[in-house]
């Protein structure tokens, strides 16, 4: 049910982009530069593409800002859980060669927590 519920939104949603690239087709100029600054500078560069590649193309970008962005902040979480899954993994190798070391416990209660369970 919730695959069905998936497509019937995004093909809403495609509707709904058709529909607006449909009614957005009208040619817009982008400049590179403002006029007074581009002819400072000796480059006039313009573009002719239709105003949904403009607007398509304005979401897609702030997408991939918005995903850099997450990325660098989340860095030091990410650094954070590597650390410390290298010493669980440290913590894990130096509580077997222990447990190898003194296979006996002393106590009753002791030996029945540290015997493996019987898989069933």
């Amino acid at each position: 049910m919730i695959r069905y519920t998936r497509y019937l939104l995004l093909a809403a949603l495609a509707v709904v982009l058709i529909t607006v690239a449909i009614a957005n087709r009208a040619p817009v100029t982008l400049n590179a530069l403002p006029p007074d600054m581009a002819a400072f500078a000796s480059l006039n560069y313009s573009l002719q593409v239709p105003l949904y590649l403009v607007i398509f193309g304005g979401i897609v970008a702030g997408l991939m800002i918005g995903f850099v962005w997450e990325w660098f902040r989340e860095h030091r979480i990410r650094a954070t859980s590597s650390s410390r899954a290298r010493e669980i993994t440290r913590l894990e190798r130096e509580l077997e060669t222990l447990r190898r070391s003194n296979p006996e416990p002393k106590d009753d209660v002791l030996a029945l927590l540290e015997r493996p369970a019987k898989a069933g």
